[in-house]
């Protein structure tokens, strides 16, 4: 009981830190402006925009049949295509609970071990990280003139302005930095084992454990082209979601594939962020980039954020339950005939 009241306290938290900054990213603007902009949007690329979205569902599901199969288990496309859209679905109602929910789902369905079947997650979770590295550096070498003037205009010149009395300043904040660096590495080596009493220091050294096992897990998959493949198909079927619905608003409509790609690399942390299926986070994200980075109307890149954010959300919502509800007669028929 008491765990149930720690669960819906932190999921109201949660969701309150998620509303808060969606008030935020719209604080200061015109409402009509954005309602009218919603209004007048052209849906045809919204709905266009559920192709991919669809298609990276079932990507994400055979890749993840592959690292299955790799462990010596068997289950087939459509359990783990059900598991993958429920996951996301779940993900709306409590952060992170998406992943444990599917790999419930699959262990049940087809008897595989759930600690596996999380430990296909977290090889997933991985190659995942590094595709957006890659993707990150794509974008930074594609756009490196116009990152670098908006770095060195917004970021770097402002905090050099406030140190300009004293440039010295610089340098020893700089040797500072790099001696309490290498004076922290030097004390983690020493007393990793006694630290490892904390359950802070545990979870962190066991998060980038699992990633280190992650990057070399990548030697027991016995279909890596088929894996490499769908990984490219997921990340590709992202970017194509964001650059359909560029044209869905009048705003965005001009803004080029790199753009897309840019976007799809800042807005991924809206995601990342422990809120009920990126509210609020995703919202401000998107809105800050458009309108700083690429001059987008405050209005109308609010517009473009809710509609991406909540259409999106309704295909999971849907597509979701839909897969519920399959699931859940296909047991009810299999415990009928069994009777």
């Amino acid at each position: 009981m008491k765990s149930k009241i720690l669960s819906v306290l932190k999921y109201l938290i949660f969701l309150t830190i998620g509303v808060g900054l969606f008030l935020l990213a719209i604080r200061g603007l015109d409402l009509s402006l954005i309602f009218k902009e919603i209004e007048s949007a052209n849906y045809y690329w919204i709905l266009l925009s559920f192709i991919p979205a669809i298609i990276s569902y079932i990507s994400r599901a055979i890749r993840w049949n592959i690292l299955i199969d790799s462990l010596g288990y068997k289950t087939n496309t459509y359990t783990t295509t059900y598991a993958v859209v429920i996951g996301y679905f779940a993900n709306y109602a409590v952060p992170r609970i998406g992943e444990i929910t599917r790999c419930g789902i699959v262990s049940k369905k087809n008897n595989i071990p759930i600690t596996a079947l999380i430990g296909t997650v977290i090889i997933e979770r991985v190659f995942d990280m590094l595709c957006l590295l890659i993707i990150t550096v794509l974008v930074i070498v594609f756009q490196i003139g116009f990152l670098g003037s908006f770095m060195y205009d917004k970021i770097f010149l402002p905090l050099i302005s406030k140190f300009s009395t004293n440039s010295s300043l610089l340098i020893i904040f700089f040797l500072l930095f790099l001696l309490i660096f290498f004076i922290i590495i030097l004390l983690l080596r020493k007393y990793s084992l006694q630290l490892m009493k904390y359950k802070v220091y545990a979870k962190i050294y066991n998060l980038f454990k699992e990633f280190w096992n992650g990057m070399k897990s990548i030697k027991k998959i016995k279909n890596k082209k088929g894996f490499f493949f769908q990984t490219f198909l997921l990340w590709f079927m992202y970017f194509l979601m964001i650059y359909i619905a560029f044209f869905a608003i009048q705003g965005t409509a001009g803004l080029t594939m790199i753009n897309a790609l840019t976007l799809l690399v800042i807005s991924t942390f809206g995601f990342v962020a422990p809120v009920p299926g990126g509210i609020g986070a995703y919202h401000w994200i998107v809105i800050t980039t458009l309108v700083e980075l690429y001059g987008v109307v405050s209005e109308q890149a609010a517009s473009f954020a809710v509609i991406v954010h909540a259409s999106q959300a309704i295909l999971v919502i849907f597509i979701g339950l839909a897969s519920f509800l399959v699931l859940f007669f296909i047991k009810k028929k299999k415990q009928h005939v069994a009777s």
